[in-house]
């Protein structure tokens, strides 16, 4: 998913602050916190989105939602919606944690596959990758998109591995329509 320029921005100030303040660690935790809970909740994207809904009234509800989070994080979500920008706070939390994570070494790295994997399945595969870096810490999400067939795609960073069914076929039907 690409992150738009105005969640960058405001992760950087918000990152900024942290790091002049001391409470990157905290606001860290809390910015997970607020993605979770967002993307948990379709009545509360909504919230966020609609452009019927005063202002001030989304501030109550936010500040009330998110009432055992920090000043900073508080304040960050008051000014976020003061601004016009409340549709992107879920993108703005996600920024913030990618940015804290990429300052810690954190490889982000996403798994997707037509079916569950183990945790055994997920570990082979991340040891026989020569894109994860096992010196430092990752992060997996993964994915269930059955229409892969079989396989897995495995992306850490901006690079790719496709093994799926779906790819593999796709290239032999390639081939024979050339021949």
């Amino acid at each position: 998913m690409l992150t738009s320029k105005v969640a960058k921005r405001y992760a950087q100030g918000l990152l900024n602050f942290t790091q002049e303040s001391g409470s990157t660690a905290s606001v860290f935790g809390e910015m997970r916190d607020i993605v979770n809970t967002i993307n948990q909740s379709k009545e509360l994207q909504n919230f966020f989105s609609s452009p019927i809904i005063d202002v001030k009234k989304k501030i109550s509800i936010a500040l009330e939602i998110f009432k055992s989070l920090s000043p900073v994080s508080l304040n960050m979500i008051t000014m976020v919606i003061k601004h016009g920008r409340e549709s992107q706070m879920q993108n703005i939390a996600q920024e913030f944690v990618n940015k804290v994570e990429d300052l810690n070494g954190v490889q982000r790295i996403t798994l997707t596959a037509a079916t569950s994997l183990s945790q055994e399945n997920i570990a082979n595969i991340l040891k026989s990758s020569a894109l994860v870096n096992h010196d430092n810490k990752f992060d997996v999400k993964t994915i269930i998109n059955p229409s892969i067939l079989g396989g897995y795609i495995l992306r850490v960073g901006d690079q790719q591995i496709d093994a799926s069914v779906k790819s593999k076929l796709t290239q032999l039907q390639k081939e024979f329509q050339l021949n």
